[in-house]
């Protein structure tokens, strides 16, 4: 068995994916590479085959017909054979460096009278037209080089949450929590990150910068008005975080700071919905907005009233044009100051 999975989900990424790979291929035989090619109509595929022909040890090629990025990590959890899983994106790479720490500390922590559910890491801004790059870390936040669990950990401040980059699980957990992302959905990383954490007992943070996350292709999901142009996704993503939620309190409440984390990174998550919608400034989505905060209110009350007469909620939810423009002047702000794209 490998020790390390990565799957690399791969829509027309012929002109980037080669460095993301390469930058993997260091991990030698302990690490397997699924490259899924989730439809490419470009060279995709080719390059995904070339790369299984020369590595055949490390590289596995899969090639399925277009679900959107949900679906081809889907495919990978599927078909991963490592003990440990682990998503990059193909515009994305990781430092050789910290690699080989990663894999170091996830070799010491293998076999031990408690399995390690959820390995975090730092992860690396890369963005376009920047000289200094902003590393996202945990250090204040998580105990370092240690096994700790969620009563361990101290108080998240908003905007700096674990990522889809942070993060490897462990592969049996996300079989066992039946993980299923949404098919042609953009921003299912959030419920990637979201939905296994009622699962995740036991947790080692890495102070370490691995994993560099690109920033600054125009048609990227993460552009604003790309993701204007895609709110139903949003919004989409969003409920399902929601019904989540409701639907599992039981167990979510039982650890306060798990859930506490939780609710938190639910309350940014229904914020950003919020403020694109009225970034975007038609009728036709600050309806939207109006409808996403009465699914709330419909599905569960309780949460409904932790997140619209929070900070953020109330701050979102400022009455008529001149409130709407206050809630956006906030939004502005607080990109400034957390530098996100």
């Amino acid at each position: 068995m490998k020790l390390l999975t990565f799957t690399v989900p791969c829509y027309n990424s012929a002109a980037y994916m080669e460095k993301c790979i390469d930058s993997l291929l260091p991990g030698g035989e302990e690490v397997e590479i699924l490259i899924v090619d989730d439809g490419s109509t470009d060279e995709t595929a080719v390059i995904a085959d070339r790369y299984e022909r020369q590595y055949p040890d490390i590289v596995k090629a899969i090639h399925k017909k277009n679900g959107g990025h949900g679906s081809a990590v889907n495919t990978g959890i599927e078909h991963a054979s490592g003990l440990y899983f682990k998503v990059v994106d193909s515009d994305d790479w990781v430092k050789a460096e910290a690699y080989m720490q990663i894999l170091d500390t996830l070799k010491n922590l293998t076999g031990g009278h408690r399995p390690l559910d959820m390995l975090i890491s730092n992860f690396v801004y890369e963005k376009t037209g920047e000289n200094r790059r902003k590393v996202m870390r945990y250090r204040h936040i998580l105990p370092k080089d240690e096994m700790f669990t969620w009563d361990d950990i101290h108080h998240f401040y908003k905007g700096h949450y674990i990522l889809m980059h942070s993060v490897i699980f462990r592969t049996k957990l996300l079989w066992e929590c039946g993980i299923k992302l949404p098919e042609h959905t953009f921003y299912v990383d959030n419920l990637y990150v979201f939905e296994p954490l009622p699962s995740v007992k036991t947790m080692y943070y890495l102070d370490v910068n691995f994993y560099r996350y690109y920033i600054g292709r125009e048609d990227q999901s993460v552009n604003e008005d790309i993701m204007i142009g895609r709110i139903d996704q949003q919004i989409k993503v969003n409920k399902i975080m929601v019904d989540y939620m409701a639907d599992n309190k039981n167990t979510i409440f039982q650890n306060r700071k798990l859930s506490q984390y939780m609710l938190s990174y639910l309350d940014i998550i229904t914020t950003v919905s919020s403020i694109l919608l009225i970034r975007s400034d038609t009728e036709e989505n600050l309806q939207k907005k109006k409808e996403l905060w009465d699914y709330i209110k419909k599905k569960d009350w309780i949460l409904y009233r932790k997140l619209r007469f929070g900070l953020l909620g109330q701050c979102t939810n400022l009455p008529g044009k001149g409130g709407r423009k206050i809630s956006v002047e906030g939004y502005k702000i607080c990109r400034r100051f957390f530098n996100f794209n």
